[in-house]
């Protein structure tokens, strides 16, 4: 499984941006998948998960209410959609797929948000 996340950037305090996890390979095996950040000199810390027929979700309680994350099994692509953002919300965002089988994680490659004050 491979994935590959798209959409970061800088915003201003109470903007909003979406970013995109597209998944390609085996994606038919992933149970879960997840966004993820970590700022600098911080832990990465889960932000969101999402099963695969999208039926659950889970939120970090700093994003409840203004974050929504989402997927296209159609597409292979997964969304979260932030909005209300604020700066403590600046880091490199991961996303993940789980495969429950095989026990495996996979990670993107990361993507910066920035926003400023």
């Amino acid at each position: 499984v491979q994935l590959v996340e798209s959409g970061g950037g800088l915003v201003q305090a109470g903007g909003s941006l979406r970013l995109s996890c597209a998944a390609s390979g085996s994606t038919f095996s992933i149970n879960r998948m997840g966004w993820y950040r970590q700022g600098s000199g911080e832990q990465r810390e889960l932000v969101a998960r999402i099963t695969s027929g999208g039926g659950s979700t889970n939120y970090a309680d700093s994003v409840k209410g203004r974050f929504t994350i989402s997927r296209d099994n159609a597409k292979n692509t997964m969304y979260l959609q932030m909005n209300s953002l604020k700066p403590e919300d600046t880091a490199v965002y991961y996303c993940n797929a789980v495969i429950y089988r095989i026990g495996v994680t996979y990670w993107g490659q990361g993507i910066q948000v920035t926003v400023s004050s």
